[in-house]
């Protein structure tokens, strides 16, 4: 079973840069599709970004243009490079991952959070205005 450490989150202004990482522990983390949601106060848990097997990527509207995701297999890492912060980006980060077919390994990430099996603990992002 993989585990998911997040970490990188903290206080910034708008307009700021930040990076997140997520560890993964345990040996099958390649067959995963990963994911970052987050969830802010009173609102239900969205999805960020993902990204398959074979590195295809997904975006949330809200931040095409503004967020990558990566992975490197080999660190077991994925990480999410958040440029031009806004206060709406204000949540708590969560990595996940989708277990992913090899026959599948070139499908978009879902974005429905039920379709992820395993999570981080989460980080705190919070964007000041």
């Amino acid at each position: 079973q993989v585990q998911l450490v997040e970490s990188g989150g903290g206080l910034v202004q708008a307009g700021d840069s930040l990076s997140l990482s997520c560890a993964a522990s345990g040996r099958t983390f390649a067959v995963y599709c990963m994911g970052w949601f987050r969830q802010a106060p009173g609102r239900e848990r969205e999805f960020v970004a993902g990204i398959s097997r074979a590195s295809t990527t997904e975006y949330a509207d809200s931040v095409k243009g503004r967020f990558t995701i990566s992975r490197d297999n080999a660190k077991n890492m994925v990480y999410l490079q958040m440029i031009g912060l806004k206060p709406e980006d204000t949540a708590v980060y969560y990595c996940a991952g989708d277990p992913q077919a090899y026959s599948e390994r070139d499908r978009p990430p879902r974005k429905e959070p039920s379709a992820y099996d395993i999570w981080g603990q989460g980080t705190q992002v919070t964007v000041s205005s």
